[in-house]
């Protein structure tokens, strides 16, 4: 795939199994955030195709997408923002916004419905925005970098939150992070993608059981394989 005549991705094969999580790693600029998008439905590959259940992708509205940007709508309430998904799609709004709120107690986000997103912290946004994505009961979720700009507690505490919103739903996963620890922490398998134009470098289990114990990140076999992930990085898998 290209844009403004730069080859972006080349070739790039990946099979994905229901209910599994899969983490995405790369250099920066390798063409992560692409490949999300064209995964969704949202832009179209120069060849191939994108396959959900065996047949070809045939709307973007079948996978649900969370881009870099929380995008939260400062005018709107957190009970506004975390219905905007399922309105969108022609859910009347006072069954989007009951259907929002049940959500916002079961993840201890119900004090803040009525708070504008101003008001909230950055991991207290990204739980909003993933609360929002995932509430369009899609199976299939696709998350570019949503921990990206927070500290290493709120990076902490959202991934154990993610995993319990992935339990609640049954989902598949497929996380961009440039983070090694965090894709170890979070993932069933790690893909590692070239640079540019990415091609799939190298696949690394993660043999963990899920949901993960804590203080794993201790342990001999973690470190062997985030010392792997990090010379894949390196060599690209060569």
């Amino acid at each position: 795939m290209s844009r403004g005549g730069v080859e972006i991705l080349a070739g790039v094969d990946l099979a994905v199994e229901s209910g599994e999580f899969v983490a995405l790693i790369g250099p920066s600029g390798a063409g992560k955030s692409t490949l999300l998008g064209v995964l969704s439905g949202l832009d179209a590959p120069d060849a191939g195709t994108v396959e959900k259940d065996g047949e070809p992708l045939a709307r973007p509205d079948l996978i649900s997408y969370m881009p870099q940007s929380d995008g939260l709508l400062p005018w709107r309430s957190v009970l506004a923002n975390a219905a905007l998904g399922l309105e969108a799609t022609g859910v009347p709004r006072r069954q989007a916004r009951t259907a929002a709120l049940e959500a916002l107690k079961r993840f201890g986000l119900a004090d803040f419905a009525g708070v504008s997103p101003t008001a909230l912290s950055g991991g207290m946004r990204s739980r909003v925005a993933l609360l929002r994505t995932a509430l369009l009961g899609r199976d299939v979720l696709l998350l570019d970098e949503p921990f990206g700009a927070l500290d290493a507690l709120t990076r902490r505490d959202l991934r154990t939150w993610l995993l319990e919103v992935r339990e609640e739903l049954a989902a598949t996963i497929v996380l961009v992070t440039h983070d090694v620890d965090e894709a170890l922490l979070l993932a069933d398998r790690v893909v590692v993608l070239s640079r540019r134009p990415a091609r799939v470098a190298a696949e690394v289990r993660v043999p963990f059981e899920s949901p993960r114990s804590g203080g794993i990140e201790t342990t001999a076999e973690f470190a062997r394989l985030k010392g792997r992930l990090i010379s894949l990085l390196g060599g690209e898998g060569q």
